[in-house]
């Protein structure tokens, strides 16, 4: 037993840009039936619309601003808002905005006697008409809105938009102010409010005053102030500050003085002491006595009297400069005690005085508090009237510059609707569309055979010959006819499928009736004859057959006679106009004698027909319909399937194969029957080519290439008469 074998499945196929075109090429008469069908359509309906006119005003709008801007709040600048204009665009749609059109121009009345025989419109039936007849743009990149109404009467559209325009003016103006005014209101209540609670914080204040003894200059909470204590804290701090910062300087120059050498002493006290006169005159009296002195050596001896008295004279400064640098010392001595006194009685009045400062601000706490809380009522108060002068001086000023009315709508001169050129257009690109659209989904929808691809990816069997549509009798028309091309490329196909010279018996058949199975092995049998081969074609469909008509020969006699005994094999054949081409009827069918076609007579005849014949075809009916084609298939060598082009769904071709393949029959492959080559120029190559090839050259290319074939024919003749028997 064979293994399964995993089914492979089959290549997926991309639609070339040629295939597109080959559909459009094929529907075309829908398309182009669609097509006009749509440009009609709107061409009448254009010319049916009534006319309309446009008229446009427009408006610059502006955030709420007053016409002098910058004089309440200077700083005030309310940004950049991207969704401004498209908010103002719903505003001016809002039924509070056109509700004051309606009503301004009788709209419901007037409408209602245009449209609704008289009878004036509802509210809601006015706005809804009305919406749909404004249309509100922005300008790009300014604040400007155009507002655009249509109507049939050019005025009436003229005076919908200018009232349009004056009724949002109208109501962003009394909108700002009814804000305004609600604002001030709500301002003057929290005022009035805000008032008692500074006057029951005043009092408040007041008794705790009084209750603590707070001696508060500033108790109205108006501004900063102190307690004494605390006064008097920072009045001792700044004193012990200062006696501390005197002791230490001079405790300081009495330290450095003290490590000063005796001989050098006066003249540091001189300098450091700049306000004793008397050390620094005696100082200079020494220095002007010793320079006398120097000045009489010079002069005099030392025993001479005037030297002496100089001299003692400078003993005695000496001893008097000493006298007060001591005297000095002391003094130093003593005023740095006196400040050490003087700063420890300071500190100890300022730790005194913050002790009690503490136990102040501790009992004052909730007098501060409370003084604070009232601080913070006065300043939130002086900020509401602020605000309160601020909004009505707001009020009062103009808001003429929140919407301006740019440019009146003036009647329009020419009608904007219906756009003639742009709805045939549009009726041309649709109907194109629609036409192309339904002529791809009919396309879908339809499963018949289309392309050899088809066939081939469906039936997995390939396909040996594509015939046009019209062909005619070969043996009427000739070995010359045009379409004899198409049948000869399917003969050398089907010698070359051969997998044995042998096999020369072939039945043609195809899953539906109508599909050119007769038409096929007739022309083909023709061509196999053409070619000097010994060709027999019987009619072996016993329940219509139709090769007898064609061939214009008797029906009496043939294939069912023989079966039956009743006549001989030479008393059955016919001979046609062509020589090498013989012909078996069906003969009379008798109707007790439908499974004829599966008796012994029917193998014996076939082997006999294989001996005598280079070829025989068989036609047959029908596979689908009955069994006659399946045992032919599964009695003769092989087996050719005909397809008609657009004619039978692919699953019904595929379950025809199939039934061949169940018999055990050889299929050798399939035939493309009635190709419409003027519509699908895919298969001008497989026979179209041929015929302009051979027959439309000129008269030498004719003989050139009438010898070529008569060779190729010899040939393939001669190919196929191989090991065949003699007739009789």
């Amino acid at each position: 037993m064979e293994p399964n074998k995993v089914a492979t499945p089959p290549p997926e196929t991309k639609l070339h840009f040629l295939d597109y075109w080959r559909i459009i090429r094929i529907r075309k008469t829908v398309i182009l039936a669609v097509f006009f069908l749509v440009v009609l359509t709107a061409v009448i309906v254009t010319y049916m619309m009534p006319q309309r006119y446009a008229s446009t005003a427009l408006i610059k709008v502006e955030r709420d601003i007053s016409d002098i801007r910058g004089f309440v709040d200077p700083l005030y600048n309310p940004g950049y808002d991207p969704y401004f204009i498209e908010t103002e665009f719903q505003v001016i749609n809002s039924e509070v905005v056109l509700t004051n059109v309606v009503n301004e121009l009788d709209l419901m009345r007037r409408w209602g006697e245009k449209y609704a025989g008289g009878e004036p419109l509802k509210m809601t039936e006015a706005l809804m008409l009305l919406r749909s007849r404004m249309d509100l743009s922005p300008r790009r990149n300014t604040s400007i809105i155009e507002i655009r109404v249509i109507s049939e009467d050019p005025q009436e559209a003229a005076d919908i938009a200018n009232a349009v325009a004056r009724s949002y003016e109208r109501y962003r103006i009394e909108q700002r102010k009814k804000l305004s005014m609600g604002g001030i209101a709500v301002l003057v209540d929290r005022l009035e409010e805000h008032q008692k609670r500074i006057d029951e914080t005043q009092r408040e204040l007041d008794r705790l005053r009084r209750e603590l003894q707070i001696s508060d200059v500033d108790a109205a909470g108006t501004g900063p102030s102190l307690l004494l204590e605390s006064e008097t804290v920072r009045r001792m701090e700044a004193l012990r500050i200062e006696a501390k910062s005197q002791y230490e300087a001079e405790a300081k120059l009495l330290e450095q003085l003290k490590s000063v050498p005796r001989d050098q002493l006066p003249q540091v006290l001189s300098a450091a002491m700049r306000d004793d006169p008397q050390l620094t005159e005696l100082l200079q009296s020494l220095n002007l006595a010793e320079q006398a002195l120097i000045q009489l050596r010079r002069d005099y001896a030392d025993e001479h009297p005037t030297v002496v008295t100089v001299r003692k004279q400078i003993e005695d400064l000496k001893r008097k400069i000493t006298n007060r640098v001591d005297g000095l010392l002391l003094g130093l001595e003593v005023r740095v005690a006196s400040l050490k006194e003087r700063l420890d009685s300071i500190v100890a009045e300022f730790e005194e005085a913050r002790r009690k400062d503490i136990e102040k601000v501790e009992k004052s706490r909730p007098y501060f508090e409370k003084k604070r809380e009232l601080e913070n009522l006065v300043a939130f108060q002086r900020v509401l009237e602020n605000k309160l002068k601020a909004e009505r001086i707001d009020v009062d000023l103009p808001k003429t510059a929140m919407v301006t009315i740019v440019e009146q709508a003036q009647p329009g001169l020419r009608p904007v609707q219906p756009k003639k050129g742009l709805n045939i257009a549009l009726g041309v690109i649709f109907g194109l569309v629609v036409g192309v659209g339904l002529a791809f989904f009919i396309e879908y929808l339809d499963t018949s055979v289309k392309t050899i691809d088809d066939v081939e990816r469906a039936l997995g069997a390939p396909v040996l010959g594509v015939i046009p549509q019209n062909v005619g009798l070969l043996l009427e028309e000739g070995a010359e006819s045009p379409h004899a091309e198409a049948y000869r490329v399917l003969r050398t196909n089907i010698l070359f499928s051969r997998k044995d010279e042998r096999l020369n018996t072939l039945v043609v058949v195809s899953a539906g009736a109508g599909e050119g199975k007769t038409t096929t092995v007739l022309n083909l049998a023709t061509v196999f004859a053409q070619s000097n081969q010994r060709v027999l074609i019987v009619d072996s469909d016993l329940r219509r057959p139709a090769l007898h008509k064609r061939l214009k020969v008797s029906n009496a006699i043939g294939l069912t006679n023989y079966l039956l005994r009743q006549n001989k094999l030479e008393e059955v054949i016919q001979t046609t106009q062509l020589p090498t081409l013989d012909f078996m009827p069906s003969g009379k069918l008798p109707s007790s004698s439908l499974g004829i076609l599966s008796s012994q007579a029917m193998r014996e005849l076939i082997q006999e027909l294989k001996q005598r014949y280079d070829f025989v075809f068989f036609d047959s009916p029908p596979i689908m319909g009955v069994s006659d084609a399946s045992i032919l298939a599964s009695e003769v060598d092989m087996a050719l399937q005909v397809i008609q082009y657009r004619r039978y769904p692919q699953p019904m071709n595929i379950r025809a194969k199939q039934m061949i393949e169940k018999v055990g029959g050889n299929l050798v492959g399939i035939v493309l029957n009635n190709i419409n080559l003027s519509q699908d120029e895919s298969y001008y190559y497989y026979s179209g080519y041929y015929h302009d090839y051979y027959y439309r050259s000129d008269d030498s290319e004719k003989s050139d290439s009438g010898k070529g074939r008569e060779k190729t024919d010899k040939a393939a003749g001669e190919l196929a008469r191989t090991e065949i028997k003699p007739k009789y």
